[in-house]
């Protein structure tokens, strides 16, 4: 049974015809990729919203490179060791290509339905080819396209999304896995952007709603090629600071140390009774 609910009028949404229908008569085809666009014009701030072309490419070639390969693992771990395990109907928010989506959706198998969800068509569409095992759709993060407790879990690696959306979204006791940058995430890449590097501010976040029950650090050197620093940086937000000078001696080098600091917490949610 699908999740979804419609953006327009928030009934659930059925399958039918290659598209998803409500009873309110909204429409939504699926792609011939798969995925289905539940972003309407009128909740969209840009033409072509997130992440372009350019900007996945290097994702998918540095993901595939295995660079975050320990966070990935580490996150599949964590949200194995709470509670029941991996099972359920899970969204990973702001899912990108769909790297880690695709090894949660392999770590859940058949006790349940992933999803994936960007605001990003080029993100989306990529990821739908590439992994057809997940459900993809086009969507705001700040209004979910899910209905009422319909999910046993999510994962949220950088991306933004109302507390009120996850409250109303996960189910009592139901997981959010986030991950957040550490102090000294990037500090290198830093480094030849900014002339005063400052560290990532710590931030505590505050889940009404849901119960903190686990925070973690995980923290590695990363030895890279230039073209591979260069890919990176193509991937963050420094690269809209980076100059052709900047981008040419990066690409030059034989080898870039850059460290990884990542924080990981897991967030439970509290029954209604309990609130």
């Amino acid at each position: 049974m699908s999740c979804y609910q419609c953006p327009l009028c928030q009934l659930p949404l059925a399958f039918s015809h290659q598209g998803w229908e409500c009873e309110g008569r909204h429409r939504f085809d699926c792609a011939r990729e798969g995925y289905v666009n539940l972003l309407p014009v009128q909740f969209k701030r840009s033409k072509e919203p997130g992440d372009n072309q350019e900007m996945m490419h290097s994702r998918r070639l540095f993901l595939d490179a295995g660079y975050y390969q320990p966070l990935r693992d580490r996150v599949l771990a964590v949200i194995a060791g709470q509670g029941a395990g991996i099972m359920g109907n899970w969204l990973d928010i702001g899912c990108g290509e769909g790297y880690y989506t695709a090894s949660l959706a392999q770590a859940l198998g058949d006790k349940g339905q992933v999803y994936g969800l960007d605001i990003s068509k080029n993100a989306v569409l990529q990821g739908a080819k590439r992994y057809p095992q997940v459900q993809f759709s086009v969507a705001s993060s700040q209004r979910l396209p899910f209905q009422d407790q319909s999910l046993a879990g999510i994962l949220r690696i950088y991306a933004p999304c109302r507390v009120s959306e996850m409250l109303r979204t996960v189910q009592p006791q139901g997981l959010v896995i986030t991950v957040t940058p550490g102090p000294r995430h990037l500090y290198q890449l830093k480094a030849m952007m900014y002339e005063d590097v400052m560290l990532h501010p710590l931030r505590e976040d505050q889940f009404e709603g849901f119960e903190p029950v686990l925070e973690e650090s995980l923290a590695y050197t990363m030895t890279l090629t230039g073209d591979m620093a260069k890919h990176l940086l193509q991937m963050t937000p420094f690269a809209w600071r980076a100059n052709e000078s900047q981008l040419a001696s990066l690409g030059q080098l034989a080898h870039f140390a850059c460290e990884t600091d990542f924080i990981i917490r897991a967030w439970q949610r509290i029954a209604p009774s309990a609130q």
